[in-house]
């Protein structure tokens, strides 16, 4: 038996096998799919129902303060999201951010409960800090 073939030579092919790539693209795209509601992250508050509008898509994560009945507000921005901040305090970090990046949305989730001068003053001390607009969060109305 001869070491060397004999007959037509086969041809390498230099292609890619993509295969695995679109593997691997479901399956990050399914990852991101479950992800995806978990990174909304804030204090829990109650939203009023109301019909509303949804918001225009922007590629900017809008800054959302969340007031809570008590009377106690917090900043979704960094890594403690739970912790009770001063106004003060939110009012110049949101400042900073809209320096930063001036086309950032921000929000406001109000609780149900909420006492509406707590928001209305949250509302007035964003505008202060740059903010061209706030906009509130609701939830739709069940039905």
């Amino acid at each position: 038996m001869s070491v060397f073939r004999k007959g037509t030579k086969k041809k390498l092919v230099s292609e890619i096998n993509v295969v695995p790539y679109i593997d691997v693209m479901l399956v990050l795209l399914i990852v991101f799919m479950v992800t995806a509601p978990l990174l909304m992250q804030g204090v829990k508050v109650d939203l009023p129902n109301a019909p509303s509008a949804p918001m225009e898509d922007t590629d900017e994560e809008p800054l959302i303060i969340s007031v809570r009945a008590d009377g106690t507000y917090y900043l979704n921005l960094g890594t403690d999201e739970q912790g009770a901040k001063p106004l003060s305090e939110i009012k110049d970090t949101v400042a900073k951010v809209l320096r930063q990046k001036p086309k950032t949305p921000v929000l406001v989730w109000g609780d149900t409960d909420a006492r509406y001068g707590l928001i209305v003053n949250a509302m007035t001390e964003l505008q202060q800090a740059g903010a061209p607009s706030v906009g509130l969060v609701t939830e739709p109305p069940q039905g």
